[in-house]
């Protein structure tokens, strides 16, 4: 078997589970380099049974590699492009290439073809757009979709570990009767609801908002396809929850969906209302499909359906796709061709 010298930029929560799954599926890797901040050098991780020290990243870092997979964060905006000059194909888990026109974005799932586009760098997108996508890309197959309608209920820990620890410390205070600390989020989370996730663009949507819209037009390659997003954050500490209905140009039925959604890769159907039976966080968190269920014909579109959508964004929503994308690159005999 062929091995790769692999890069891992960041050792955050986003590279630690990097790290995880790349363990977890058995990438075929020759060399692994732990790449952070300065801060972060000299640190040790371990991989595999064995112990790896984190070196600060520099673009002389990439020399010899041949995928690095970038975490997020500044790092990508400094160093994915010098990398790429190197030969070293990019896999960027940041926002800073995603709406690049020469830059495909890829869910492999959906649009694994747009892989043979790639000018050494490939973005991986949003979370929510990622399980979204997923959940879309069998009923797009069967009749174009018009129109979507989101809204999300983001768990605390797609804004860090830091975020996951305010929930925690506010849920021990406002039940302890004292008084929440506020530091990470506009609000209070713990006990709560903010509508607001990012910054808030001339339209009045939010930055993770549009995202969610410009990304998946990108991704089905449909420009025409309206989409309407509304993000939240809830006191979750881990996997994205979606309401999601789609208006479709022939009708859908309950029946027809649930078929298309049981046979398509990447999705675990969870539908048995009578039984209690539908996605849930506490249940999907730590697993790597993206899970589908509450399906029902909806009642304001004639072609309305609407369906709830849960997956791990820390592992499909962003580990897990861009190690998904490096074995796709794999299997096409794309890497270490200059």
């Amino acid at each position: 078997m062929k091995l790769y010298n692999i890069a891992v930029v960041g050792t955050g929560a986003v590279g630690s589970t990097i790290l995880q799954v790349l363990e977890e599926r058995n990438f075929p890797i020759g060399s692994l380099k732990l790449l952070a901040t300065k801060n972060s050098a000299g640190k040790i991780l371990n991989f595999k049974g064995k112990e790896y020290t984190i070196e600060e990243t520099k673009k002389e870092s990439f020399i010899g590699v041949d995928i690095a997979l970038f975490a997020g964060g500044k790092a990508s905006e400094i160093y994915a492009a010098a990398a790429a000059d190197m030969g070293v194909i990019v896999i960027d888990n940041s926002s800073f290439f995603r709406m690049d026109k020469d830059v495909p974005l890829v869910v492999p799932e959906v649009n694994p073809e747009a892989v043979k586009k790639h000018n050494g760098i490939i973005a991986n997108p949003n979370c929510s757009t990622i399980q979204m996508c997923v959940a879309l890309k069998p009923i797009n197959d069967f009749s174009r979709i018009k129109r979507v309608i989101v809204s999300t209920y983001q768990a605390v820990s797609g804004a860090g570990q830091e975020a996951m620890d305010e929930l925690v410390d506010q849920t021990k205070e406002v039940l302890s009767g004292k008084k929440a600390s506020v530091k990470m989020f506009q609000h209070q989370i713990a006990m709560n609801l903010i509508p607001h996730i990012d910054i808030f663009k001339d339209n009045f949507y939010t930055k993770e908002e549009m995202k969610m819209t410009l990304e998946t037009q990108k991704i089905f390659n449909d420009y025409n396809m309206k989409i309407s997003t509304t993000a939240v954050r809830v006191p979750i500490l881990r996997s994205h929850s979606e309401a999601i209905t789609v208006e479709t140009e022939e009708k859908i039925t309950r029946d027809k969906a649930l078929k298309l959604f049981e046979d398509c890769d990447g999705i675990v159907l969870q539908d048995d209302p009578i039984n209690n039976i539908y996605p849930m966080p506490f249940f999907t968190s730590n697993t790597d499909e993206v899970y589908v269920g509450r399906i029902r014909e909806d009642l304001a579109f004639d072609n309305g359906l609407s369906f709830f959508v849960v997956a791990d964004q820390l592992r499909k929503g962003a580990a897990t796709n861009a190690i998904q994308i490096a074995e796709l690159l794999v299997r096409e005999n794309m890497v270490g061709v200059k």
